[in-house]
């Protein structure tokens, strides 16, 4: 079956701005071929791996291509794959009663409104260190809303976002994504944690994380931190919506957005953990827009349909 990557024109320019660049392009063909790992695409296109991450990071973020980490001779690699095989422009602007629509919250790690973390952990911002680190006191700091990078071993970080579906509107689904790995002492590839998100009390799904990353600068991070430490994670999308929740396109629960306690709500409670049961207590590393290799903050989009009727 096709796999149809249907946007808005507004969407299709950021898709555009991805494969304007002739080398972007070329990577672009070659994994619509075969899925290949970053050393692969570096020796095949001449590049430094560094050139190679940039591309690869700018075709993931315009959800043309996945990565993920897969065992490989010598510890993990990053895979990458094709999402679709065909794109869909919407030219009709508006759009009918039905048509779906989005809207978007960039909510930066540091504001969250309740936590609960055991060390090893930490917070720093794009200058120095907030506080100090592994005492759990410090990510009470006022310049915690500073933050860029957070960690802790075990225990969760919790905002409150902002509802954005219009008031003539139905959420029909969410999608909250995040760079993050999980944390070991220094880095450590193989290094497993359950990381789980839930929305109003509900779980929608654990990710198994593979491991802490590092041995490389992150593509954002400030020449002040240590080389030594974390320096990257990966990109992870949880989805719900009306058929089930979600992670990068794989399906978690049967959680659906109606049970989320969301449609009339002027904010719900997002929290991102790792809960004291867990099979895979290996912490948690989450990136801000200025730190590892993704200029994002917690990301999330509220897809709705306007209601036929107007506003109940």
């Amino acid at each position: 079956m096709s796999r149809v990557l249907k946007v808005s024109v507004d969407e299709f320019i950021e898709i555009a701005k991805a494969l304007s660049n002739e080398s972007r392009l070329d990577i672009f063909k070659q994994i619509q071929k075969a899925d290949m790992n970053v050393n692969e695409i570096a020796d095949m296109f001449g590049l430094p791996s560094s050139t190679a991450t940039v591309n690869i990071k700018k075709l993931e973020e315009a959800n043309l291509i996945k990565t993920e980490l897969m065992p490989g001779v010598r510890g993990f690699q990053k895979v990458c794959s094709s999402q679709f095989d065909q794109l869909v422009v919407e030219l009709k602007p508006g759009g009918s009663p039905a048509e779906e629509a989005a809207r978007y919250v960039h909510m930066p790690i540091g504001l969250y409104s309740e936590c609960e973390v055991r060390p090893t952990c930490g917070l720093v911002s794009d200058k120095s260190i907030i506080g100090y680190l592994d005492d759990p006191r410090s990510f009470y700091e006022p310049d915690k809303a500073g933050a860029q990078l957070l960690w802790f071993r075990q225990g969760y970080v919790q905002y409150q976002i902002p509802n954005k579906v219009p008031y003539d509107a139905r959420l029909t689904g969410l999608e909250i994504s995040m760079e993050l790995c999980s944390e070991a002492p220094l880095y450590n590839a193989n290094w497993p944690s359950d990381i789980t998100v839930s929305i109003n009390g509900v779980e929608l799904g654990t990710y198994l994380s593979p491991g802490d990353f590092g041995g490389e600068p992150g593509l954002l991070n400030p020449p002040w931190w240590d080389l030594r430490n974390t320096q990257y994670g990966l990109l992870k999308k949880w989805k719900v919506d009306e058929n089930g929740s979600y992670i990068d396109g794989r399906r978690l629960s049967d959680v659906t957005v109606d049970q989320l306690g969301i449609h009339d709500s002027p904010a719900f409670a997002l929290r991102i953990g790792v809960l004291p049961d867990a099979a895979n207590i290996g912490g948690l590393n989450l990136f801000g827009s200025k730190f590892g290799n993704y200029e994002q903050d917690l990301l999330v989009r509220f897809d709705y349909k306007p209601h036929k009727s107007g506003h109940s």
